[in-house]
């Protein structure tokens, strides 16, 4: 009797933890569909640029080039609003909000215009005018606007481009080197107080901030892959033609009568 008692126990024991792990699992699989129902499902599509009778005259490199250049100044405009956002300090420099600051800037970029508190110096001249200690005025802006300067400089001074248009891969490839030693003088060189020449990453025990290194590292990453795609178009084209000559015997029609 004993013996069958603790038999039936057992079984009863077995099964409750059976039915708890069953429990257990269902829960689990609820949280998680609920967790997942929370979780943001729209992230966006691919956008392309608007079709306009340019495009006529313009080859698939040149639309990749003018794709990646359009890319790099929404990504400095970005970048312009973040140290902004760090360094509010700057945009009261010269303007009475920080969008207006940011229009400004964006109308500079935009028209490629000379910016008066650079004196008149232009791509990696202008980098080291903003990134100076001596520099007094908004810093953000002098940044920005050599960043831009120096990527259009290295596309030849254009933004969009055409057939008869052509780059230089090194010059897209020193652009590109040039944007990582900027970011590397910005995040290491302190002015006279000792002070960093701009807030940007942040790391801290309580907070770790990237934005900013990411999205330099897109403009970084669009230049480099352009510099390798020019000069795979160039090798390509080259190779073309070679074989076109070797290849012209083998093409040639034979008579049939």
């Amino acid at each position: 009797m004993s013996a069958r008692f603790s038999s039936a126990h057992a079984n009863a024991s077995g099964l409750d933890i059976m039915v708890a792990c069953a429990a257990l699992c269902i829960t689990s699989v609820l949280l998680m569909v609920g967790c997942a129902s929370q979780a943001p499902v729209d992230r966006g599509e691919v956008q392309g640029h608007g079709f306009d009778g340019a495009e006529l005259l313009q080859s698939d490199g040149n639309r990749v080039t003018a794709a990646a250049m359009r890319a790099n100044h929404q990504s400095l405009l970005l970048l312009a609003d973040k140290l902004y956002r760090r360094n509010p300090s700057e945009w009261r420099k010269t303007a009475a909000t920080r969008e207006t600051a940011l229009e400004q800037l964006h109308q500079v970029m935009q028209a490629q215009l000379n910016w008066a508190p650079l004196g008149g110096r232009r791509d990696v001249a202008a980098l080291s005018t903003a990134l100076s200690v001596e520099f007094q005025g908004d810093r953000v802006a002098a940044f920005i606007i050599a960043c831009a300067d120096t990527i259009v400089t290295a596309h030849n001074g254009k933004r969009e481009f055409y057939y008869l248009d052509s780059i230089d891969p090194q010059h897209i490839y020193n652009a590109a080197r040039n944007m990582e030693t900027a970011l590397w003088i910005l995040n290491t060189r302190r002015d006279t107080r000792g002070q960093p020449l701009l807030l940007a990453n942040e790391l801290t025990p309580d907070s770790r901030n990237l934005s900013f290194e990411r999205e330099f590292g897109k403009i970084i990453g669009r230049l480099d892959m352009l510099a390798t795609y020019l000069t795979e178009r160039y090798r390509r084209a080259a190779i073309s033609y070679v074989q076109g000559i070797v290849a012209a015997p083998l093409l040639t029609f034979l008579p049939v009568r």
